[in-house]
Parts: C-alpha cells; structure tokens; sequence
C-alpha cells in the first residue's frame, strides 16, 4: 500500500475514528455527547462506499421501537418492558367492562359490542358483568322454560299464566259410598291460601244439597235439576230414600270449598244395608253400629278440616242432634290450634285444639218462627244446649245485622247464637193468590200478601254474605295452600277411620 500512495498508518487511523465514532453514537442515546461538532468525519462518511458500512450501525433504530404508540403495540408482540403495561390495561378495559355489564340486560346491543373486543378482553368481560345481571336472569326465567331467549317470555307461558282457573260445573266425589278417599278434586286446586271451607251436616231430607247449592253457585229460580249438589228427585222422595252417599266436594271461583255430605243417622242408609245384604266391616257387628260410626266419621272430619260448619234442621229442635254433635266434638281428631287468642289468659296454646264455627240453619220455617218472641226463644233454647261446647256457635252469624227485624234493636237477643231462619223456598209462589179480601179497595189490591217474613232469595243472599265474611283461621300449624289442605284432608280422614277413640266408643255400643 506504500507504493501506491497510501500509508498502512492511514487505513488505521480511519479505523480507530470509526470506533470513537461509534462510541459517541451509543452516548447520544442518553444525553448530548462531548464530541457532537465533529464535522470532518461526517463529511468522510459520506464520501465512504455504502459497501463499507460497518453492520453496528442498524443499533440506530432501537429508540423508535421503544416509542411505539399504543395502537402499533396491541397489534404484535407484547411489549418488551412490562412496566407502563399494567398502567395503561386499566384504562382501556374499566370503561369497557362497565358498558358490557349495563349492555348486557338491555338486549342483543351488548353482544355486538362484546364481539369488536378481544377474546381475552371478552373473557374478563363477562366474569365480571356476571353478578350484577344475575338476578335479572333468575327474575326472568321464572315461570319459563330453560330454553326462552334472554328477556323474552313464551308468550303460550304468559297467557297460560293468567288464565283464570278452571270452573266446576258440577260436584265430585271426595269420599265415595264405600267410605274410600277419592284423588280427583286436586285437579281443581291452586297453589294459594286464601280458600274458605264449609261443610254441610244434617238428617235426611233437610235440604242440606239444596242450601249448599244455593250458597255456592245457584239460585233459587234455576232448575233444580241444574244444581252443583243434586238434591232428591221426586222418586227417591216417594221411597224415602236419601241422594248424597259419601262427601261431595265443589269449589268456587272466588275459592270456596264447599263439602256436602249423606245425611247422618239415615234410615235409608241402614235399611239399604239389611236388605242388601252388604257385608260390613269386621269391626262392626250390627249395622246400625255402622251407620252411626259412618256419621261420626264425617262429622269428626268436617271439625277438623272446616272452618264453618252448617247444621241443617227442618224443624225446632231435634235433642238428639245436639247429642250427635257433642259426641263427633268429643272423638274428633286432636288437632292443636295455630291461633293465640287464649294466650293471654292461660298463657300457652299447647292444651288448646282447633274448633270451627257451627251456624245453626232452621230449613223450611214457618211464619210463627219469624215472631220476635219465638226467634228469643230459639236463641236461649240452643244456647242452653250448647252451653259447655269448645264449637264456635256464637258471635259470628246474626239475623239482627241483616236489616230482617228492624225494629229490634241489638241487645234484644242476650244469648244470640248463630241461628239462621229460611222459609219454603215456593213461598214466593204464594203471590198468585188472592192478595185481599173481596170487597176490598183498588189500593189494597195492588200491595203484596202478607208472609211473616222477606223473601226466599233476600234471605238466601244475606246468609251467603254472611258465611263468606267469616273468618279463616289456620286449620294446622302452618298455612295451608288449596293442595296442601287437599292433603292435610286426606291425611285426617285416614286418621278419623282408624281412630281409637272411635274404635273404643264403637265397642262401648256394641
């Protein structure tokens, strides 16, 4: 190289420019180097064939990937540092997990913007907007099926949901004539406790079917034919016999149960047993035995699943019916009474059962019934019987109160107990006749006959409103949905008919 212009000094100091050069280049990175005005060598690394560049200098573009915005950095590597990570992620991602979880209840808008956003960003997403639309999800699917789409009731659900339920046209049976629990009657029944229980006792022929039809869907100028209870024919009528065998049960629309029962101590129920040769239980010897216990047994279960109980007569006063009525209270099932309303005397219900309301109903009244004088008499009669009763056969039913006698006033009755007059339902026929008597003015002419008494249908109206006013207590422990009570029902006729008490007084009269 001497020969040729050059000296071997001179390629060697080039070199060892190159290094300090360098050096300066890796000190600019972090502050203004001491030798940033030299100027000679620029202008001999410009002259320098590109070839010759050494591969070191490429280290120059570091600085501009440390400065990549945050947009070109979500799309490749994460980044090298992972210090600004965790500050920056918050901001990005809060504002977004608020929107999903507000999105989310509102439709399907929540879900096109989850979709725009990453799947890791998704993930977080919904785990955190999970709780505070839960409880819509729960409030929603309830009365739906697993399958509804989100927010959307089955329409078929919704109007199934709000359909009243299904009305009875006729009654069924509870209890057969075999005296056996008959499971049709849940069909009818709701998952609701505001249900009101009334049952029906009384000998055969009192009208007992015709009252609780009239009391429950049907009325007095109707067919006799079309009532939901069916009261005898005039055929069975001939032959004394008796139409209701077993517990008939009906149930309203404003969710009234109503229970009709066979007459009690029924001679044709006894005489159908002799003729007929029907075998009776092993426990029973005599038929007459049986049909007295048959009758304590519907008596006893309707004094523990009932809250009002009317007793119908024809005529005042049958004393036997009043000893029937102490002996059913006498081997009813024990049932302890939910109520406190002795608790402040004797200050625990543990001793206390569960007792319904009797309403005494005197069927098929005459006009000397309705007297006031006799009306007192009545009164103080059935209170004397019922004196030492647990039954609620007072305070909760007066004929005072339906504007029948209004020039009586309140404390006319000392001893009222729950006793109801009706007359013969064809009494309003009676207006066909002769009003007065011949030779009589125009004016007297026009006014109705005299019968003692308001109409068959005015007092029939006043009774229903009265029994549907009274009150329901709680049959058990617990409150009772219409299914529960079916079941609670079913429970304690099983009980009634294998009741000791029943056993043992079915002995003593053997």
């Amino acid at each position: 190289m001497s020969e040729s212009g050059h000296s071997q000094p001179g390629l060697y100091e080039r070199r060892r420019r190159w290094n300090r050069d360098k050096e300066l280049g890796h000190q600019s990175l972090s502050g203004p180097g001491r030798d940033r005005d030299y100027v000679p060598w620029d202008r001999d690394r410009d002259r320098r064939d590109p070839a010759d560049e050494p591969v070191g200098s490429v280290m120059q573009k570091t600085p501009i990937i440390l400065a990549k915005p945050p947009a070109e950095r979500s799309k490749g590597a994460p980044p090298p540092t992972p210090a600004p990570a965790p500050a920056a992620a918050p901001a990005i991602e809060k504002p977004i997990v608020l929107m999903k979880s507000w999105e989310e209840g509102k439709g399907p808008s929540g879900a096109t913007e989850t979709s725009a956003q990453p799947p890791a960003t998704v993930a977080k997403v919904e785990k955190e907007g999970q709780r505070p639309t839960q409880p819509v999800y729960q409030i929603q699917n309830r009365g739906m099926g697993s399958t509804a789409p989100s927010g959307v009731m089955d329409p078929v659900v919704g109007q199934a949901k709000l359909l009243a339920p299904e009305k009875m046209k006729h009654s069924i049976k509870l209890v057969d004539d075999q005296m056996n629990w008959c499971d049709s009657a849940i069909e009818y029944l709701l998952d609701q406790t505001d249900v009101l229980v009334v049952g029906v006792l009384g000998l055969q022929g009192t009208g007992k079917s015709m009252v609780m039809s009239l009391l429950s869907a049907n009325q007095p100028e109707e067919d006799h034919r079309t009532f939901v209870f069916r009261t005898q024919s005039q055929e069975i009528k001939e032959r004394g016999g008796n139409q209701t065998s077993g517990i008939d049960f009906f149930i309203t629309q404003e969710r009234i149960i109503f229970l009709d029962t066979q007459p009690i101590l029924s001679p044709s129920i006894l005489d159908h047993l002799i003729n007929n040769d029907r075998k009776l239980p092993p426990e029973y010897n005599l038929p007459h035995t049986y049909v007295e216990m048959q009758s304590l047994q519907i008596a006893a279960f309707l004094f523990t699943v009932c809250h009002v109980v009317i007793v119908v007569q024809d005529w005042f006063t049958d004393l036997s019916l009043y000893r029937f009525l102490q002996t059913a209270e006498m081997v009813k099932p024990s049932t302890p009474s939910p109520s406190h309303e002795s608790s402040s005397s004797s200050g625990s219900d543990e001793g206390t059962e569960y007792y319904p309301h009797i309403v005494f109903l005197q069927n098929k009244a005459k006009r000397e019934n309705f007297c006031p004088r006799n009306l007192k008499q009545m009164h103080l009669v059935v209170d004397k019987i019922m004196m030492h009763s647990h039954l609620k056969y007072k305070g909760t039913l007066s004929m005072l109160d339906c504007n029948i006698f209004p020039g009586l006033p309140p404390s006319y009755l000392d001893s009222e107990v729950n006793l109801f007059l009706l007359p013969f339902m064809d009494t309003d026929a009676d207006d066909t006749l002769p009003r007065t008597a011949p030779g009589s003015g125009p004016l007297f002419s026009l006014l109705p006959g005299y019968k003692g008494h308001p109409s068959f249908q005015f007092l029939v109206a006043k009774l229903r409103s009265q029994i549907m006013s009274m009150s329901r207590p709680q049959l058990s422990h617990t409150i009772l949905t219409e299914k529960n009570w079916f079941h609670y029902a079913a429970r304690i006729w099983d009980g009634v008919k294998k009741s000791s008490a029943l056993s043992e007084y079915s002995r003593l009269l053997a």
